[in-house]
């Protein structure tokens, strides 16, 4: 397996291997952000196969409360490990690490993500990694489905933190 930063002609192959329930493309998304600087896109392959992804956002969380607790905190945002089968064999481990890496070369002197409160699999996987919960927020966000229909997601999310 390698970890790598997004390239234009990886959004394809993320969204044949690692689909959204958006009729847009996240990919596309998270892309658009690291060629503005605000993010960096990493990709985990398997030979020439994604198989999970994650964003560093160096702004930080988008919940105001994160932000406002946790100022100049970049977040590790969408890791993914998929086709489900793949989990718990250390890819999300490895974009972790690879997106620590990333955050204490530019000096970061923590990183956070958000974990949703019923899943407590990540949860315990960031706890060991070194993640400590921070605070409760909403993760607020939206897609739209296939048919056009707009959809509105509210999720009860714990934010976590660790010192680099």
């Amino acid at each position: 397996m390698r970890i790598s930063q997004c390239r234009e002609e990886d959004v394809e192959l993320l969204d044949q291997h690692m689909p959204s329930r958006s009729a847009t493309s996240h990919h596309s998304a998270r892309y658009a952000r690291q060629r503005e600087g605000r993010g960096t896109f990493l990709v985990a392959w398997r030979e020439r196969v994604p198989v999970g992804s994650c964003e560093v956002r160096w702004e930080g969380c988008e919940a105001p409360e994160v932000r406002a607790a946790h100022p100049g905190c970049p977040e590790v945002n969408g890791l993914g490990v998929w086709p489900e089968i793949l989990r718990s064999q250390g890819i999300g481990t490895a974009l972790i690490r690879e997106a620590e890496r990333l955050a204490a070369q530019r000096e970061c002197r923590a990183i956070g993500l958000g974990v949703e409160k019923n899943n407590p699999r990540a949860h315990a996987l960031y706890q060991r990694l070194g993640y400590r919960p921070s605070l409760p927020y909403l993760d607020c966000w939206s897609y739209e489905d296939g048919a056009g229909v707009a959809h509105r997601v509210a999720d009860a999310c714990v934010f976590m933190v660790k010192r680099l």
